[in-house]
């Protein structure tokens, strides 16, 4: 795959005094704008086809049919762990579960439903197992769940009948409630896909997050509800919110969010992930990274590789992803080698392609007080000269430092903002002059 198409960033403006309620999500979602990347997890009966997770609604595939896959349904016992484990090996501070997706089977056993992992099937709770082994890691812990319900006698018909609207949201809010009580501390809800009706008062959406919010305060919402609460969700493209608002991009590792059993090079190789990584924290947003796990609940081998790659690199180098990263902040990219991502008044310079034993950055703006290479070995003093032109650091070795994926940092600390502004084809004075 090609790396996705460069995006530009808004620098944020002076900042107007906050509201009640802006204030009060500022201070819940401190911890999601620090945590920066994300695993999702699409799993469910759709797993065992491993033709997408739309295969019933796309193939026609009878109901009976389908929901006969759940006799077959038998994942390994800690299969839930090793998504944690790898979660955390691979440097990711939240995880998002899909508790039910679009065909109605609910992954938790709901009193409000018959069509459960609880009570078919495998006759397991797996909300319950993914809640404690995300604990059990340190992870954040969040909850998909698809709005629209394809199984559901009432899932279409309430859009032109009153009586199957009230079932409807009846079922949704009763499933919602036991999400958000049966679990302990639930720190995210991931709305799905509010169809058919057509706006949030038809959902009663902001009666349904009340009632969320009062059973879990500190809970962060998606805006897929129809309400934009909390942040916006891109998928499969980097695409920053308006200014001031969070967002965050979910992608695939090979283009199915639910397991399909793809050959290695269909996924998304680790320089990839990370190229995109750095564009996301670039402009403020963060990377929601999904795995599809196969029927017995293990990862794709091609993704735990690219994962552990990533979190190697991420103990290394993750100052420059991890908090609160600015949005933007008016450095722009060198020759198509290097990228950046800036806290405050420091800058850094993400190499994707080495530059040799000296890296001169021309229209770089700023007092430069130091200069570093991070190294496997710890940080490593520069030498460079900084002028009107351009600032030249040095000595690099001869090759990147960083074996594992072949991506070096070079940080830049300066007193005041640091900049990289070109303006036309030549410097404000010819080079020859």
């Amino acid at each position: 795959m090609g790396f996705p198409q460069r995006r530009e960033f808004a620098v944020a403006r002076k900042t107007k005094k906050l509201t009640k309620t802006e204030l009060d999500r500022k201070r819940r979602m401190t911890w999601w704008h620090e945590a920066r990347f994300g695993m999702f997890i699409h799993w469910g009966l759709y797993s065992l086809i491993g033709r997408h997770e739309w295969a019933v609604n796309q193939e026609r595939i009878p109901w009976e049919e389908y929901f006969a896959l759940a006799d077959t349904f038998r994942p390994k016992a800690g299969c839930a762990r090793e998504w944690a484990k790898l979660a955390k090996a691979a440097g990711q501070k939240y995880m998002v579960f899909t508790t039910r997706h679009h065909d109605g089977f609910s992954m938790w056993d709901s009193q409000v439903s018959e069509c459960t992992s609880a009570k078919m099937g495998p006759g397991r709770d797996f909300v319950a197992e993914y809640v404690a082994a995300a604990r059990e890691q340190g992870m954040r812990v969040g909850l998909y769940y698809s709005l629209i319900d394809w199984h559901h006698r009432d899932g279409l018909r309430c859009l032109h009948d009153p009586a199957a609207r009230r079932r409807f949201l009846d079922y949704v809010q009763g499933q919602l409630r036991e999400l958000m009580s049966n679990y302990g501390r639930i720190d995210i809800l991931w709305y799905d896909v509010p169809y058919p009706l057509p706006d949030a008062a038809a959902w009663e959406m902001r009666k349904t997050n009340n009632m969320v919010r009062k059973l879990q305060p500190g809970i962060i919402i998606n805006d897929r509800g129809m309400l934009a609460e909390d942040y916006t969700t891109p998928e499969e493209t980097i695409r920053a919110a308006p200014e001031g608002r969070a967002w965050e991009t979910a992608m695939t590792f090979n283009g199915s969010w639910g397991y399909m059993d793809t050959p290695d090079e269909d996924y998304r190789d680790a320089r990839h992930i990370l190229f995109m990584l750095q564009q996301i924290a670039y402009g403020g947003g963060n990377f929601l990274l999904n795995i599809g796990p196969a029927p017995d609940g293990s990862v794709p081998p091609p993704a735990v590789r690219r994962l552990t790659r990533i979190g190697k690199w991420l103990k290394i180098y993750g100052e420059a992803v991890y908090g609160r990263v600015d949005r933007g902040g008016g450095l722009e990219p060198l020759n198509n080698y290097v990228e950046w991502t800036r806290k405050g008044n420091t800058a850094y310079a993400w190499l994707r392609h080495w530059p040799g034993e000296r890296m001169s950055v021309g229209y770089f703006k700023g007092k430069v007080k130091r200069v570093s290479l991070i190294t496997p070995a710890g940080p490593k003093a520069l030498k460079f000269r900084h002028d009107k032109q351009k600032l030249e650091m040095w000595p690099l070795p001869r090759t990147c430092p960083d074996k594992n994926i072949g991506y070096g940092i070079v940080k830049i600390e300066c007193a005041s903002r640091p900049q990289r502004t070109m303006v036309g084809h030549y410097a404000e004075r010819p080079l020859w002059q």
